[in-house]
This record gives C-alpha cells, sequence and structure tokens, in this order.
C-alpha cells in the first residue's frame, strides 16, 4: 500500500497531490464504513489520540472524536480551559505531560498560527492540526475538495470561489491551497478590507462583486465573518455587509446555471446565507459533515500506519 510523504498533517501545504489522491480513496473506503449497520473498524485497537483544543470548538472536535472512535482507537480529550495551561503551563510541558500517558497521535486546535509546526519539532507524536489561529485548517479543506469531488466528479477544471472573511480564515487558507494542487480555479470575493494584501501572490483570481464572482463560479464556499477574530471594524454594519455579500434565493435564481453552495459551519443564518440556500438541495452543507468523519477517519488511519513501523 502507498503512504503518505509526511509524518504529521500541519498544513496542505506540506502535501503533494499524491497525498491527496490517496487520503480521499482512504475516505471512499471509510464512507462505506461508516454507512455500514456496524459502523466501527478495529484498525487503530492499540493506538491512543489525544484531541487538544485550546480553543472552542464543536464540529471540528466532534468529527475527530468520532473518526477516532470508529477506528478503534483510544481517545484522551483535553480542554484547555479546564487545564493547568490556566495556571502559565507552556504547550510542551502540558503536551509532554498527555505523552506521557503514551499517547501516540496528538490532534491539536490553537489559537497561534505554527503551533502545530512548533509541536512537531520537540514531541515524539503524531501532529494533527485542527486549526491553528487565522493559518492552516488542513483537514477542512480536505472534507471540501473530497465533497467538490463526490459532487460534481473531479476537481480539476473545476472554478471554485470562497465568499466572505478571507483575512481571518485558516479554512481559506487551507482550501486554495488545496483546490490548486487538484488543479481548480479558485477566485476569492469579499470586501477589500476582508481581503488580504498578501492574496494575489497565492495566484488567486480576485473579486468584490458577488455577482460576478457567483457568475463565474460551480461552487461557491461562503465563510462566516469572524468577528471573534477582529479588533477592529472591517465594514460599516452586517446589515450592509449582507446586502453586498449574503447569498440569497433571489440571487441564485438570476445566474443562468446552478452552482454548489458550501459552508464550513457554523452558519450564520441571514447573513452570509440565508436560510432558503442553507436547507436547499444546491446546498452540500451537511454532506461536508458527514464526509469530515470519513476523511478524518483516512487521516488519522493513513498517519498511524506510519507509526506501527
Amino acid at each position: 500500500m502507498s503512504e503518505l510523504s509526511v509524518n504529521h498533517l500541519l498544513g496542505i501545504k506540506y502535501l503533494n497531490k499524491q497525498d491527496i489522491d490517496l487520503i480521499f480513496e482512504t475516505a471512499d473506503q471509510f464512507k462505506e464504513v461508516i454507512n455500514r449497520p456496524i459502523k466501527k473498524v478495529p484498525s487503530l485497537r492499540d493506538i491512543t489520540i489525544a484531541n487538544l483544543f485550546f480553543e472552542n470548538s464543536t464540529r471540528t472536535k466532534l468529527s475527530f472524536e468520532l473518526a477516532e472512535k470508529r477506528l478503534s482507537a483510544d481517545v484522551i480529550n483535553f480542554s484547555a480551559s479546564q487545564s493547568s495551561v490556566k495556571k502559565g503551563e507552556t504547550l510542551i510541558d502540558t503536551v509532554n505531560n498527555i505523552l506521557s500517558m503514551k499517547v501516540d497521535m496528538v490532534v491539536m486546535r490553537h489559537p497561534n498560527p505554527g503551533a502545530g509546526v512548533f509541536l512537531s519539532k520537540h514531541v515524539n507524536a503524531s501532529i494533527i492540526n485542527a486549526g491553528d489561529g487565522a493559518h492552516e485548517h488542513p483537514t477542512q479543506a480536505l472534507l471540501d475538495s473530497y465533497s467538490i469531488r463526490e459532487k460534481l466528479g473531479s476537481v480539476k477544471g473545476k472554478n471554485v470561489v470562497i465568499v466572505g472573511d478571507i483575512l481571518h480564515s485558516r479554512v481559506a487558507l487551507s482550501n486554495i491551497y488545496a483546490l490548486q494542487l487538484q488543479g481548480a480555479n479558485v477566485m476569492v470575493c469579499g470586501p477589500k478590507t476582508l481581503l488580504p494584501k498578501y492574496i494575489k501572490d497565492l495566484g488567486v483570481k480576485v473579486e468584490t462583486n458577488l455577482k460576478k464572482a457567483l457568475a463565474w463560479c460551480d461552487v461557491a464556499n461562503m465563510l462566516r465573518v469572524q468577528n471573534e477574530r477582529m479588533d477592529i471594524s472591517y465594514f460599516p454594519s452586517t446589515r450592509e455587509y449582507t446586502q453586498q455579500y449574503g447569498v440569497t434565493r433571489e440571487l441564485l435564481d438570476s445566474l443562468d446555471k446552478e452552482i454548489v453552495i458550501m459552508h464550513p459551519g457554523p452558519i450564520n443564518r441571514g447573513v452570509e446565507i440565508t436560510s432558503d440556500v442553507a436547507d436547499s438541495k444546491q446546498a452540500i452543507i451537511l454532506n461536508q459533515v458527514e464526509n469530515g468523519v470519513a476523511v478524518r477517519m483516512a487521516v488519522i488511519y493513513l498517519l498511524a500506519s506510519k507509526i506501527k513501523q
């Protein structure tokens, strides 16, 4: 069996096209498993995984935990808000204390960009980055690409627009890397204040007019505005943002084609997307959630098979 070129999943920028293909082929097999009456496989019975979340998370944390349990791994959950981190313990000390309990793999979400890379150089365990600040969120980008592949047959050659708060989004950066690796054409769309200055250096198209962006694309991935990462106001009001960058049924009906709507969640209904769009046949938001478990099972399984060697 072929294997990943990496020992950790720190970001999409460390992967190659073969890695992504292998993850997706493995996810196909696990997707079949999780749709069986008995949804567990004994693949990782001897692997212990620690979930370290230094930032709040609902979907990602549940998705990883479910993926780990479906693979029969032993799971330790760690929440920073109830830990010695609050007493001033360093990240390395925290993790080393957990690793001394003979943990093989660490899934970590951290507010600081590069926390996973830093950790991978200092501890002897396989690290999966579940989001580091506004930097990367690799498993989200993988499940997004996997969902496009499932819906449209392939990612290659598709026009994908990422709409919204690109500046503060780890999902956007990981998605750009993943989509480009697979040969998609990528555009970002949002207010100029929410587009990072370096964005054109990534080889993406930039559009500030939502209707033009939607007319161009096959897939629109809608991001929420990340108010929790903003210390200043980037646009006059939520109402004005919604008028310019919110996707409505009326806007979709005005296009001369049907496009696929995605959202990494959590959705701010009525802001970046209306309920009748989020719940429509064009939206594959719940497919993304289901695919997230299969893709994370694939990543964990492929990394664990390298540990076992």
